[in-house]
């Protein structure tokens, strides 16, 4: 790893990373530690647009990692450390997990309040904040045909498979409401809330787009990476209409459940995909501890009368017995 001369004095130690193509070193200071990223691919999005949506969220008053020295010709940035320990960490062994919680149901209301135009300037660059609409939603969802049901579905009936669920997909996805259009972080999960000195940090904020209300609201409640039960999930939910000035009378509260459950069960979809990906591709087989639960959430919100079309095609799609299990070849 090529590093600027100015930081050879320091001691550089790799950290571990995300499912993303980059790298993290802590690097020990005499006054504190700072962060270097390197991009291993896409360094326009994994560093420039990170650092200038960065930007964004701190002009809003919002803890995001603030860029300290940019190497972006060496495919590498510094930038502030927000903790050594995520939220996920943090809550994971707490019996009563609501109050921490309801700190990120308000740091999610305030990221929806941001206001900001079609681009932002950063430096000599125009950044496109795009909007996450039915397009980007299929996008996504696509991954789960690819990687997912390929190699865990029935094999000769693939693509009949996938086209008839994507078009019931398609169906729910139209369903959704983005008359109230906000700023959507798009990955907003306990392991990208850094915690320190009782201070929320957000990272990971490059995939932020325009986009649903609920979208980060489904993304936090159910996160597939902790377990917490449904009442909890409930209580959030509800804290957060309770809380949000954007959603307002009972019908409106009626439609967010639909869109909701439509949003977890998309995203969930996507990650699936996600998941395997990074273990056939990536090799990165750990993620594929997370596919039971994954399916627990699916099963959940798949309940929902929208769904008796979705949940019967995935029904007969994929073997009930052979959704959950983890035992994908990597090679």
């Amino acid at each position: 790893m090529e590093i600027g001369r100015d930081l050879m004095q320091y001691k550089i130690k790799k950290i571990s990373g995300d499912a993303s193509f980059r790298e993290f070193y802590k690097i020990e200071k005499k006054f504190g530690s700072t962060i270097l990223v390197k991009a291993n691919k896409d360094k326009f999005r994994n560093l420039i647009i990170y650092a200038a949506v960065n930007e964004l969220l701190i002009k809003n008053k919002i803890n995001a990692p603030k860029l300290i020295k940019e190497y972006f010709s060496n495919n590498m940035m510094e930038i502030e450390n927000l903790g050594d320990h995520s939220f996920l960490e943090h809550v994971k062994n707490k019996k009563n997990k609501f109050n921490d919680y309801k700190k990120l149901i308000k740091l999610i209301i305030k990221l929806q309040k941001i206001k900001f135009k079609k681009s932002i300037k950063f430096k000599n660059n125009k950044i496109i904040i795009n909007k996450h609409n039915l397009s980007e939603l299929h996008k996504e969802s696509d991954l789960f045909f690819d990687w997912y049901l390929k190699n865990n579905g029935k094999k000769k009936e693939f693509k009949k498979n996938k086209n008839i669920i994507k078009k019931e997909l398609n169906i729910l996805y139209k369903k959704l409401h983005y008359q109230e259009m906000c700023f959507v972080h798009r990955d907003f999960h306990a392991s990208n809330i850094m915690v320190k000195n009782n201070r929320f940090g957000l990272i990971d904020s490059q995939d932020a787009m325009n986009g649903n209300l609920l979208y980060d609201v489904a993304s936090l409640i159910d996160d597939v990476r902790i377990k917490i039960s449904k009442e909890l999930k409930s209580l959030l939910f509800n804290y957060y209409l309770s809380k949000t000035t954007k959603i307002k009378n009972n019908k409106e509260k009626f439609l967010a459940k639909n869109d909701f459950d439509i949003l977890s069960v998309q995203r969930n979809l996507k990650i699936l995909g996600i998941f395997v990906r990074l273990c056939k591709r990536d090799h990165k087989s750990v993620y594929l501890k997370y596919l039971p639960y994954i399916w627990r959430l699916l099963e959940l919100r798949l309940k929902n009368p929208i769904f008796i079309n979705l949940r019967y095609l995935l029904n007969k799609a994929i073997n009930r017995k052979n959704r959950k299990k983890i035992n994908f070849n990597e090679n």
